[in-house]
């Protein structure tokens, strides 16, 4: 079975892990801010949202929109 993956999902965890690293490189980061910015305004996404990984924890989660 194939795992769905979020709209420029991978360019958003590439950036939230290199801001996170101890050896903080700006300019890499800011590589992958404008990456993630291209993929947004490319895929016209408004709205990030951040999901269960086990929706057995929380019903009230599994509520979407649009």
């Amino acid at each position: 079975m194939e795992k769905s993956e979020a709209v420029c999902g991978q360019e958003a965890l590439d950036l939230l892990n290199c801001v996170t690293t101890s050896s903080f490189d700006q300019e890499k980061c800011l590589k992958l801010l404008m990456s993630l910015r291209k993929c947004v305004l490319d895929k016209k996404v408004k709205k990030f949202s951040l999901t269960e990984q086990n929706p057995a924890k929380s019903q009230d989660t599994d509520t979407k929109q649009g």
